[in-house]
């Protein structure tokens, strides 16, 4: 066992007396030694619970024939973190996860790794530590949470924003309304209801294979995800005694299935930043392009909250992925080895679409192509991203003058004080990885705009990012990055933006001409952060 290095031996007898310590017998260090990476906090809902789904997984580990130790990492809220300095820390925060577990793992020789966790950064985090260690690894998400309701209605996370900072702003909500709406919209533990980024990654673990069958979307609350905990310690001992390791589940096949898994979903955006992130520590390489193709090919099958009006507690109840999954089989690779010690064929083999309203076949989609689109042009030469599920048919082509603004509070400011009318384009820059810095989400614009009633006539584009919880004419992602230099950076207000998603184009209407001059008289800015861990974050690009 690779534990070996720290329990068999004369020599590793200092090992030993530490370890038992612990209070372990000889039988304990005789088994293999399993890490449980933790993610547990009591400020994060999606978390709050997971030193339950931890206590499970542990049970099973023990009950498997394996010794468990648990370790914790940070985790980040993005909905506490939105709108304050805070969101500049959050995508940050993925380093450092994958990092801690990294560390733990090589410091202590485990054997094999049980992730426990469920929001946005965490997952992808830990998935791109198990990719880097490789031993053998399997991951428990905590699971979404019940839908809100709220006079009748189902509500989530999303609607807060929106009704916080559009509809009071409007005068269409009073206060009073606000806060029993906020009393409501999250009824308990775990990830927000909806198919944001947190879920998002839930689902796209489980169509890479490195969770089991009906992980993703089984409540957070349910005994079903107990049990599932139970099961998945009893797993990684299969999987170590088989030597499953990840570089064996996630190859360039597995991707492109959770990449076209994503698309039938219209999950988050943030897709595009994290699978390349945990494709790249698995040694494979994952463009944008990739996502654009697929996409293409891959219909919308799910008309999931925010841009539609299911909630993840529904799509579990319609046959969760592995209906999914099944439904879309035609373009799959069938093959790709998952957790279970099976096919992702043999995983979806009884899958069967239990509602038809949530899970669309592939001959009535949702839309006929996937939830995500990359669009190229003079503003953004190396792509940019939109969530085509939650555009709706008047914007999928829209003109018109842009209205700049170099952060996202003035940008906001602006919103709220009614300078956006129907029609503009607005340009939010220095908001990226870079110039952010920390790429922070641009949820409050986004959401106000909707709120105030704008989301079919006026459009957003910024070099930073969005959350899943984002709907509209929303265009992230912009690169080169405004603080780089991109030509985000020379574009004035009044300028007129063409946005063509069928034609996946992004343009100004300025000549080439014009545009190097304007890029030729650009300046660089000095960072708006020169100490801590944002003055570091310099984020490799993705080609």
């Amino acid at each position: 066992m690779r534990s070996d290095q720290i329990k068999t031996g004369i020599e590793k007898a200092p090992h030993r007396a530490l370890l038992k310590s612990l209070g372990l017998q000889d039988d304990d260090l005789a088994k293999p030694l399993i890490g449980v990476a933790n993610s547990y906090t009591n400020i994060v809902p999606g978390h709050i619970h997971l030193q339950t789904i931890g206590n499970a997984v542990k049970e099973g580990i023990l009950a498997a024939g394996g010794t468990p130790f648990e370790f914790s990492t940070i985790a980040v809220c993005d909905g506490i973190a939105m709108g304050h300095i805070g969101m500049r820390y959050s995508l940050p925060s993925r380093e450092i996860v994958a990092d801690s577990v990294e560390i733990m793992l090589q410091a202590h020789s485990l054997d094999g790794l049980v992730m426990v966790s469920n929001c946005d950064k965490i997952t992808p985090g830990m998935l791109m530590a198990a990719a880097r260690v490789d031993i053998p690894a399997i991951m428990v998400t905590g699971g979404p949470m019940a839908a809100g309701r709220h006079r009748g209605k189902k509500v989530s996370y999303s609607s807060m924003p929106e009704a916080a900072l559009g509809q009071v702003a409007a005068g269409k909500m009073t206060e009073a309304e606000l806060c029993e709406l906020e009393a409501n919209a999250c009824p308990g533990c775990g990830s927000c209801s909806g198919m944001f980024t947190a879920n998002t990654m839930a689902c796209m673990t489980e169509a890479l294979g490195m969770s089991l069958p009906y992980c993703a979307t089984s409540l957070a609350n349910s005994a079903f995800k107990l049990r599932l905990a139970r099961e998945t310690g009893k797993q990684i001992i299969k999987l170590v005694q088989n030597d499953l390791k990840p570089s064996k589940i996630l190859t360039q096949e597995a991707f492109e299935n959770a990449v076209a898994v994503d698309m039938a979903l219209g999950g988050s955006t943030n897709t595009t930043l994290h699978l390349p992130a945990i494709a790249k520590e698995a040694g494979i390489t994952l463009p944008l392009s990739t996502f654009d193709a697929i996409g293409r090919k891959v219909p919308h099958l799910c008309s999931m909250i925010p841009s539609g009006i299911y909630a993840l507690e529904d799509l579990d109840a319609a046959g969760g992925v592995p209906a999914v999954m099944s439904e879309i089989k035609s373009l799959l690779n069938l093959k790709c080895q998952t957790v279970s010690l099976k096919t992702v064929r043999e995983n979806i083999k009884n899958a069967v679409v239990l509602d038809r309203n949530v899970i669309h076949s592939l001959a009535d989609p949702v839309h006929k192509e996937g939830g995500i689109a990359i669009l190229v042009g003079n503003i953004a030469p190396k792509g940019s991203v939109i969530k085509t599920a939650g555009v709706s048919e008047k914007m999928q082509k829209h003109t018109g003058p842009a209205k700049v603004y170099d952060s996202e509070s003035e940008a906001l400011a602006a919103i709220k004080g009614g300078k956006i009318k129907a029609g503009d384009v607005v340009v939010i820059r220095y908001e990226g990885p870079r110039g952010g810095p920390g790429m922070p989400e641009m949820l409050f614009p986004t959401a106000t705009i909707a709120g105030m009633g704008l989301a079919e006539s006026v459009a957003l584009i910024t070099d930073g990012r969005f959350s899943g919880a984002t709907r509209g004419g929303s265009i992230g992602h912009v690169a080169p990055e405004a603080f780089d230099g991109g030509p985000i950076a020379v574009i004035k207000n009044g300028d007129i933006i063409t946005i063509d998603i069928p034609n996946r184009a992004l343009n100004v209407e300025l000549s080439e001409k014009e545009l190097k001059a304007r890029l030729a008289a650009w300046k660089p800015r000095p960072p708006k952060i020169s100490k801590g861990i944002l003055s570091r974050y310099k984020p490799t690009p993705i080609e």
